[in-house]
């Protein structure tokens, strides 16, 4: 089963949606704000996708962080901010069984086998 993670609220994750549902692909949505999310999750996607790319370090709660907190990352300190606050997930993640995407892109959604 395909699986989008991300917070309804987002206008990426409504814009990925939409596009799933447009296209016909089944799928799950899983709201990581209200459902949560699992250490060992993040942790894989950082290690499929890269800690900076699962990072959202363009949002405002992770400009907001202490420079302390900033400074310095790497996957395990990424994996632990993200975990403390998933806003700082990068959004969506389209898990598709075979493989992750972060972000939204149509032409990345069409190149994908979603059958």
């Amino acid at each position: 089963m395909i699986t989008l993670y991300g917070i309804p609220n987002c206008d990426t994750v409504k814009k990925a949606r939409t596009w799933l549902d447009q296209n016909g692909v089944a799928h799950v949505f899983h709201d990581y704000k209200k459902a949560g999310i699992d250490r060992t999750r993040v942790e894989a996607w950082v290690g499929e996708l890269g800690w900076e790319t699962v990072l959202n370090r363009a949002g405002t709660t992770f400009r907001a962080l202490p420079d302390a907190d900033k400074a310095n990352l790497d996957a395990g300190r990424a994996v632990d901010l993200m975990l403390a606050n998933p806003s700082m997930i990068k959004r969506p993640i389209l898990d598709t069984g075979a493989r992750r995407v972060a972000g939204f892109k149509p032409d990345v959604y069409a190149g994908l086998d979603l059958g």
